[in-house]
């Protein structure tokens, strides 16, 4: 399964037998199948774009590589790391940007690594010291058009990290206007709109926590 999100609305790939019946029965879902040619993908980029009452939408094929290749074929795909940053009272560091909450983040910059990115962006976009990689969380992507028009798929890379609690500096030249730590629910509660992809970060980190719990119990 490959998902991305196209004004916040997720455009998802899938084999034909990963494809649930519940998907094909729910009228919150579009459900189609790949044309075969990559101009066909085209209608359903301008569906999300230009905003739809479909929650999601899914196209499937017997060809799953092909579709993704093709799909693909249709953006330019940029690179970029960021952090999900957790302090020692379990605050995560969240950030406030163009209407949105977000979490830190940017683009990779010629001869860096994707942690080496991840890191400098924290500490550029919310001015905190020392932060230390823990795990790689997951990937996500999204749709947006440049300044001339081109369709541009972001493809980041998410860290958790960790760092002692300190006072954040909110880069305001990259148009964040807020720094923020709290505790994940908290977060989820009182702070409107998230970004679906941040949500996915924070879902994804939750259930890897769950993981790393059973495999390393607490101590007592």
């Amino acid at each position: 399964m490959y998902k991305i999100y196209i004004n916040e609305i997720p455009l998802i790939l899938k084999p034909r037998d990963l494809v649930r019946k519940v998907e094909k029965e729910e009228k919150t879902t579009l459900v189609a199948k790949y044309a075969g040619k990559s101009r066909h993908l085209l209608q359903y980029i301008d569906l999300c774009e230009k905003g739809t009452d479909y929650e999601k939408v899914v196209i499937f094929s017997d060809d799953y590589k092909q579709l993704k290749k093709d799909l693909l074929s249709l953006f330019v795909v940029n690179e970029a790391a960021g952090g999900l940053i957790r302090n020692e009272m379990n605050e995560y560091l969240f950030i406030y940007r163009r209407g949105f909450w977000d979490l830190p983040k940017g683009k990779l910059e010629k001869g860096e690594t994707k942690k080496e990115t991840a890191i400098r962006e924290v500490i550029e976009e919310v001015g905190i010291k020392k932060p230390l990689i823990k795990r790689k969380l997951t990937i996500t992507n999204h749709v947006f058009r440049n300044k001339s028009g081109q369709r541009i798929l972001k493809k980041s890379h998410w860290y958790l990290m960790e760092v002692a609690k300190q006072k954040l500096k909110p880069q305001t030249t990259e148009d964040i206007d807020q720094a923020v730590w709290l505790e994940e629910e908290v977060f989820l509660r009182e702070c409107k709109p998230i970004y679906k992809n941040i949500l996915d970060v924070l879902h994804m980190n939750a259930a890897l926590e769950l993981i790393y719990t059973k495999i390393i119990p607490p101590a007592t």
